[in-house]
C-alpha cells in the first residue's frame, strides 16, 4: 500500500509501509529514494519548509534537536508543520506546538469516539500561518490560533486557540484542503447510505464546500472512480494540495488522481461537448485573455449551424466570427456557394472600408440575377457601387432584358447602374419611361436639367404638380418660354403651368395672361372668375369676347361692371340669372342710385323680387320708394315679414344716429373743457422771446419803462405797438396763423407796464 506524504515545490513524497520514502516527479517518475526505518512507517512527512524529517511511531520527534515532543497517546497519525505551529493527531485528539515557545498550546479533543481512528484516521491542513482544519469522521473543526492578551497570560502559553466553526458532514471524510474561503473535502461514502443513487455507492467524492460558523453549503461535488474502490476504506484514500498552483492529489491504494480549478478552457470544452456553441463562443470572448486553447470556437459553431442547416444563422455568425480575415470570408462564401446558399450569406458579407475581390460580389449577383430578380435589385440598392465591376452587370442585365425587355424591375435595377456609373442621361430615360417616382429626385440630385428641356411633356404626363413644381422653382435652368414652347400643343398641360405660374407671381407670366382666358375657359372655369379679379393684365375686351361666346354670365357681369357698364350687367343679374339676391348686391357693390331705380322698376311687377328688396333695401334706399310704387291688390309673399324687418332695421337706424350723436356731444364737450383749460394757462415770457414782426426781443432791455406784449393761443407773441389796430372788431388775430387759415390763434393776453 503506498501513500502521499506530501507535495513539495517540484515532486511528490510517497512513503511505503516497508519504511522508503520515494520522490517522484510530476510525471510519476521516481527521482530519488530513502530508507526512512526498518519498521513499517504507516506516515512519514518530509516537510517543505525546513529539511529536517519527523519520525512517528507512538512519539513525536524533532529530529533536528532530538528531542521529543509528545508520547504516551499511542500512534501519531498525522503531522502538519506551518510556521511556526506543528500540529498533529493521536488517537485522543489532535494538538498544536509553538516552536518560539516550546510550548504546546492547545489539546483539541476527538468528537466521535465510538469510531477506530486506526479505520477513521484525522485529516489536518493549515489555511494559513494561523488557521488549522481538522477533519475527523464526519465533522470538521476550524481552529484559529491568536495572541494572547498579555495581562492574561499569567503561567498560560502567549498563544491559544479558537474554534470559529464547527459542523458535521453527511459522509466520512478521507482528506481536507483550503481553496480560497472554502474547502476541498475528500469523502468516503458506505454502501449502505441513503444520500445517494445505487451507482455510486461506496465511491470517494470531491465536493467544495462553503464553511459557515454552524454548518456548511455544498458548492459541488464529484464521484471518484478509481481501482478497487469497492475494497476501500476511509483509511485508504488521502487527499493533499499544492499551494500557490489549486492542484490537488487524490491518493487510494492503486491510483493517484490529480484534480485542478476548471479554467475558462475547460468550462468551454464542457459547452462544446454539450453543443452550446453560443455560450461557448460568448464564454470565449468575454474571458479571450484567459483562455490558452480554442481558437476556433466560431468555426465550428458555424459548421455546427451549416450541418444543421440553419444556413441563415451560419451566415449572421459570420459577420462576429470571421471579423476581418478576408481569406476566411472568401473560403465560407465558396462553401456557401458549393451548397447552393450564397443568397444566405449575400447580406452579411464585409462591405465597408473592408472589402472582397470584386469577383466575389460579382458571383452573388449573377447568381441572384438567375433565380431572383427582387433579391438582385435590393443588393444593387444596398451595395455600393465600387463593390463590383459595374460595367459587367450592366451587361449581364441587358443580356436579360433581351429576353424580357419589358420587365420593370430588371429596368428600374439598371437605371440604378447607369446612375452609380454616372451615365445619368439613361437611367433619366428608363425613369420616364417607366414613370418612375425617383425621376425627380434624379434630376435635382445630378442637375439634369439641361437634359430635361425637350422632356418636359413627359414629365408632366407624370405627375404634373411635381413636374410644375421643379420647372417654376428652376426658372433659372428652364425659362418659363422654353416651358411654354414645349407645351404649345398641349393645351390642358399649358394651363396647369400658368396657373400655378399666375399664383405664384401675378405679374410674372402677363404677357401669357390673354392666352390663360382661353385655358382657363376651357379647362378650368371655377378659376376663370377669381383670374379676371386678380389679373391686371388681360384685355377685358378679348376676356368679355370668349365670356359671351360661352355664356359664361357671371364673368361677362363682372367684366361689364368693370367696363362700366353696370346698367347692362345688372340687367343680365334679372334676366339670365334671375337671382334677386345677387342684384341687390351688385346694387350694393356699385353704391348708384340709378341702379337702385333700374332694379326697383324691373322688380316692381315681380313679387319675389319685391319680397327681396324689401328685406334688404333699408339700409341703401328710402323703402316707402318701393311701397308706393306697388300695385294695389298685389300679392306680395311674406309681406308682413319683410315689412316688420324695415321697421326694425328704421328703429336700429334711428337708435344708431341717437347713439352717435351722444358720443358726438359727449367727445365735443369734453374737448372743449379741455381746450378752455389749455387757453387758461399762463404762457412764459422770456428775453429769448422776440416780436414776430420787427423781430427784436420781445422784452425792453430797461423794464423800468411802460411797455405793451400780445400773445396769441398758437405762442406767437408781438409787440402791441407792431400789430395793427383792430378797429372795431373785439379779437384780435395773430398775422401769422390768419395768413394760413382765419382764426387759429385769438390773442390770449395782453401785458402792460
Amino acid at each position: 500500500m503506498t501513500y502521499i506524504w506530501n507535495w513539495l515545490v517540484l515532486f511528490l513524497a510517497l512513503g511505503t509501509h516497508f519504511g522508503k520514502v520515494y520522490l517522484l516527479d510530476i510525471q510519476g517518475n521516481v527521482t530519488q529514494k530513502f530508507e526512512i526505518a526498518s519498521l513499517k512507517l504507516s506516515f512519514t512527512y518530509l516537510c517543505s519548509m525546513f529539511c529536517c524529517p519527523l519520525q512517528m511511531l507512538t512519539n513525536l520527534k524533532l529530529m533536528k534537536y532530538t528531542s521529543v515532543l509528545h508520547e504516551g497517546e499511542g500512534n501519531i497519525t498525522n503531522v502538519k508543520w506551518t510556521a511556526n505551529l506543528i500540529a498533529w493527531a493521536n488517537n485522543v485528539g489532535v494538538k498544536i506546538y509553538d516552536i518560539c515557545s516550546k510550548q504546546r498550546i492547545t489539546n483539541v479533543l476527538r468528537d466521535n469516539a465510538s469510531l477506530r481512528p486506526d479505520m477513521y484516521p484525522c485529516s489536518l491542513c493549515w489555511k494559513d500561518n494561523t488557521t488549522l482544519i481538522i477533519g475527523w469522521g464526519s465533522s470538521v473543526k476550524i481552529c484559529v490560533v491568536k495572541e494572547r492578551d498579555p495581562t492574561q497570560m499569567r503561567d498560560l502559553p502567549s498563544r491559544y486557540v479558537e474554534i470559529v466553526s464547527a459542523f458535521e458532514t453527511e459522509f466520512f471524510i478521507s482528506g481536507l484542503a483550503p481553496l480560497a474561503d472554502q474547502l476541498v473535502t475528500l469523502y468516503y461514502v458506505k454502501e449502505n447510505s441513503e444520500h445517494v443513487e445505487e451507482e455510486f455507492r461506496t465511491r470517494p467524492r470531491l465536493d467544495i464546500i462553503q464553511p459557515l460558523a454552524e454548518g456548511c453549503e455544498e458548492i459541488s461535488s464529484d464521484a471518484l472512480t478509481v481501482r478497487n474502490f469497492q475494497e476501500n476504506q476511509c483509511r485508504d484514500y488521502r487527499l493533499e494540495h499544492s499551494e500557490g498552483e489549486s492542484l490537488f492529489y487524490i491518493v487510494s491504494p492503486k491510483d493517484i488522481v490529480v484534480a485542478k480549478e476548471r479554467d475558462q478552457d475547460d468550462h468551454i470544452d464542457w459547452l462544446l461537448e454539450k453543443k452550446k456553441y453560443e455560450e461557448a463562443l460568448m464564454a470565449a470572448e468575454i474571458s479571450f485573455k484567459n483562455i490558452k486553447r480554442h481558437d476556433k470556437i466560431g468555426m465550428a459553431f458555424i459548421n455546427h449551424l451549416v450541418e444543421r442547416g440553419d444556413y441563415d444563422a451560419a451566415a449572421r455568425k459570420c459577420q462576429k466570427v470571421l471579423g476581418k480575415n478576408m481569406d476566411l470570408w472568401e473560403n465560407e462564401v465558396y462553401r456557401f456557394k458549393t451548397i447552393g446558399q450564397l443568397k444566405a450569406i449575400s447580406q452579411y458579407l464585409p462591405r465597408g472600408d473592408l472589402r472582397l475581390r470584386p469577383a466575389i460580389y460579382e458571383m452573388i449577383l449573377h447568381e441572384f440575377l438567375k433565380t431572383d430578380y427582387e433579391g438582385f435589385a435590393t443588393l444593387i440598392r444596398e451595395w455600393p457601387g465600387e463593390l463590383y465591376n459595374n460595367m459587367a452587370i450592366v451587361q449581364a442585365v441587358n443580356e436579360h432584358l433581351k429576353k424580357d425587355p419589358t420587365n420593370s424591375m430588371l429596368l428600374t435595377t439598371l437605371a440604378e447602374l447607369y446612375t452609380y456609373d454616372q451615365r445619368y442621361d439613361r437611367a433619366l430615360e428608363i425613369y420616364l419611361k417607366l414613370r418612375h417616382k425617383d425621376v425627380y429626385q434624379l434630376i435635382h440630385k445630378h442637375n439634369l436639367f439641361s437634359s430635361i428641356k425637350d422632356k418636359i411633356v413627359l414629365l408632366m404626363d407624370f405627375d404634373k404638380e411635381k413636374a410644375v413644381d421643379m420647372l417654376l422653382d428652376n426658372e433659372d435652368k428652364i425659362s418659363m418660354d422654353k416651358v411654354v414652347e414645349e407645351l404649345k400643343d398641349r393645351s390642358e398641360l399649358l394651363h396647369v403651368y400658368l396657373h400655378k405660374l399666375f399664383k405664384r407671381d401675378h405679374h410674372k407670366g402677363q404677357k401669357y395672361h390673354e392666352r390663360q382666358i382661353s385655358l382657363y375657359a376651357e379647362f378650368d372655369r371655377p378659376n376663370l372668375l377669381p383670374f379676371l379679379r386678380e389679373s391686371m393684365h388681360c384685355p377685358l375686351e378679348k376676356a368679355l369676347e370668349i365670356c359671351q361666346q360661352r355664356h359664361f354670365v357671371e364673368e361677362t357681369v363682372f367684366l361689364l361692371s368693370r367696363m362700366g357698364n353696370c346698367r347692362r350687367a345688372l340687367q343680365m343679374i334679372m334676366e339670365e340669372l334671375a337671382d334677386v339676391d345677387k342684384a341687390i348686391e351688385f346694387a350694393k357693390e356699385q353704391d348708384d342710385r340709378e341702379l337702385w331705380e333700374d332694379l326697383i322698376s324691373y322688380s316692381i311687377d315681380k313679387p319675389p323680387f319685391i319680397t327681396g328688396l324689401l328685406n334688404n333695401i333699408g339700409t341703401h334706399v328710402d323703402p316707402i320708394l318701393l311701397i308706393h310704387r306697388i300695385k294695389e291688390g298685389m300679392e306680395i309673399p311674406n309681406l308682413r315679414d319683410s315689412l316688420v324687418k324695415i321697421l326694425q332695421d328704421y328703429n336700429l337706424q334711428i337708435l344708431l344716429r341717437e347713439g352717435c350723436k351722444k358720443i358726438l356731444v359727449a367727445d365735443s364737450l369734453s374737448l372743449l373743457q379741455r381746450m378752455h383749460r389749455t387757453q387758461k394757462r399762463g404762457v412764459r415770457v422770456d428775453e429769448e422771446n422776440i416780436c414776430e414782426s420787427c423781430h427784436t426781443p420781445i422784452l425792453p432791455s430797461d423794464t423800468a419803462q411802460a411797455f405793451g406784449v400780445v400773445v396769441f393761443h398758437c405762442r406767437h407773441m408781438f409787440h402791441k405797438e407792431c400789430l395793427p389796430s383792430p378797429g372795431n372788431v373785439r379779437i384780435q388775430y395773430c398775422n401769422i396763423c390768419s395768413a394760413k387759415r382765419r382764426g387759429p390763434g385769438s390773442g390770449i393776453l395782453e401785458m402792460k407796464k
